[in-house]
């Protein structure tokens, strides 16, 4: 089919191909050679449309966006080709970031103004929870580590996009990965100073932003960099309780959103997102960058609550001590893990890695750690800091029946096992405890292994193909030979691990923490997702 884009047109579908609209007569072809396909949405300033490139091999499809004001008065045209010139200069300097749409071109043609971009095929978030429902916390967590880094990008260009909202962030079809559209309503400054009622143009009506999803500073007329925080905030609400801003209660005295009796998470995500929704520009967070800092410790804090409070003896007690050794932090506290508070050992994490910065990339030396494991106890010196041949004696053994029944019942610690060989395909054995223990050539295809600890852990050779391994704990693990095809190991723990020989072809890796030269040890493919969330050969 050929659109016409004539704002007046009484008809605009017409037959494909066709040079001319057969009810107004307008030609078809813009700038001879984008076809209108169809009508894909109108604001108060433009309409948007889908095409074909007709001047290119295959006539890919893209997106274009027309100048078309609701209203006629000059102030109101002049405000409009200020927005349409202003989101062409502002994607044009956020240049190639594989999530933004690509700036393809930019012309006026019979007094109308065009934009034309990449098309991203797939669903905006806002469909996305229609059609299959609200996010976990987890999805989240998932969420905001892909768009806080594109927003940090945004920032550090000096762009503010003041319209972050589910119904702006796509999914893109062929990599799943989240792609922000509409920079209609970008500014590139951030104003300091009221603006006069006397100034008030076409802009304080139609380009603030979108009503609930904007803070009050940016209704205002004084958009900060904070101000498209507090809008990913009131996204991620969205996206836990599908309900939208207009269907939400406010406190009439503060003017804060009434959001957390709505939704089921833990207190630190929940502390996160009462500081992106500030209504105080002064208590929200600055910066896209200190709000990754505040997430980033959040799969430490969650084991720790666990261990610290919730169970204090057991599985997932030792499975954080056995982390924070291996952090360099465990004697931060003079009593140990039991005697540090949550903070405290956020604190220390926050120190140490400071101070690994700081040495410039000097590693950790071995006497330290054995500094610091004569201080625990003679379990945790036997299971850290023994021998080979005194840890493989000490080892129990399990089949995978019993793994399993045990799992069932609610055990979770399965550290020190010797469970070679066995075959546990699609078991669910998610955040459970496997440090230091020996899985050499285990069948865990397809298993669900969410959150768990492979610390020290041997699993060479082993047949991980298509399992789930998301955010698991696999510091100084063996994986030489291991068969991690189609493996999700999104923010996973990698750091140290040996991939000599393994194949992760296929593999998602987004997120996780792994260097180059462990990947340049492993077998890899074009259909590999590296840490930055791009596919490709490492």
């Amino acid at each position: 089919m050929s659109y016409c884009v004539n704002p007046n047109c009484p008809n605009p579908e017409n037959l494909a191909y066709s040079e001319r609209c057969q009810s107004c007569g307008s030609r078809l072809l813009l700038r001879s050679r984008y076809r209108i396909v169809k009508a894909l949405g109108q604001g108060g300033f433009g309409a948007t449309f889908l095409a074909s490139d007709e001047a290119l091999p295959g006539e890919p499809s893209c997106v274009i966006k027309q100048l078309r004001p609701s209203g006629t008065a000059p102030h109101v045209l002049k405000m409009a080709r200020e927005l349409f010139e202003r989101e062409a200069v502002t994607l044009g300097n956020i240049g190639n970031h594989p999530q933004v749409p690509r700036l393809l071109d930019y012309f006026e043609e019979r007094e109308q103004f065009y934009l034309v971009q990449e098309y991203i095929s797939g669903s905006t978030i806002q469909q996305e929870v229609k059609h299959t429902g609200v996010f976990t916390e987890a999805g989240v967590k998932q969420f905001l580590s892909e768009i806080l880094p594109l927003l940090q990008y945004i920032h550090e260009r000096k762009v503010i996009h003041r319209d972050i909202k589910p119904a702006n962030i796509i999914r893109r079809a062929q990599d799943s990965r989240l792609v922000l559209i509409d920079f209609g309503a970008v500014t590139n400054q951030v104003r300091q100073a009221v603006v006069n009622q006397s100034e008030h143009t076409a802009l304080t009506a139609y380009a603030i932003g979108t009503p609930g999803f904007a803070p009050p500073e940016q209704m205002a007329m004084r958009p900060v960099y904070a101000s498209d925080i507090y809008a990913l905030g009131i996204t991620c609400i969205y996206l836990l309780t599908s309900k939208s801003p207009k269907d939400l209660d406010y406190n009439p005295t503060t003017g804060e959103i009434m959001w957390e009796h709505h939704v089921h998470v833990s207190n630190h995500l929940a502390d996160v997102l009462r500081k992106m929704l500030e209504v105080s520009v002064r208590n929200r967070y600055q910066t896209a960058e200190e709000v990754l800092r505040a997430l980033e410790l959040e799969p430490y804090l969650e084991s720790l609550s666990k261990s610290l409070v919730s169970q204090p003896s057991g599985g997932v007690k030792e499975r954080t001590v056995h982390r924070l050794e291996d952090s360099g932090i465990y004697s931060s506290s003079p009593s140990g893990v039991s005697g540090m508070s949550v903070a405290q050992v956020a604190a220390a994490i926050r120190a140490r890695r400071a101070k690994i910065a700081e040495a410039a990339g000097v590693t950790y030396a071995g006497e330290t750690r054995r500094r610091m494991l004569t201080t625990k106890s003679t379990t945790l010196a036997s299971s850290c800091g023994s021998s080979q041949g005194q840890k493989a004696q000490a080892m129990r053994q399990l089949d995978s029946q019993n793994l399993i029944a045990a799992y069932l019942k609610g055990r979770r610690d399965f550290a020190l096992h010797n469970l070679n060989l066995l075959n546990l395909q699609g078991a669910n054995l998610s955040e459970t405890n496997f440090h230091s223990s020996q899985l050499q050539r285990v069948n865990l295809q397809g298993a669900n292994l969410h959150n768990s600890d492979f610390g020290r852990a041997s699993l060479n050779r082993a047949n991980l193909r298509d399992s789930n391994l998301t955010k698991a704990y696999l510091n100084n693990a063996d994986l030489e030979g291991a068969d991690l095809r189609g493996a999700d190991l999104s923010y996973a723990y990698l750091q140290n691990a040996n991939l000599r020989g393994a194949n992760l072809c296929g593999a998602n890796l987004t997120g996780a923490k792994i260097s180059e030269e462990q990947l340049a040890q492993a077998k890899t493919n074009w259909m590999t997702v590296r840490p930055n969330g791009r596919r490709g050969l490492l």
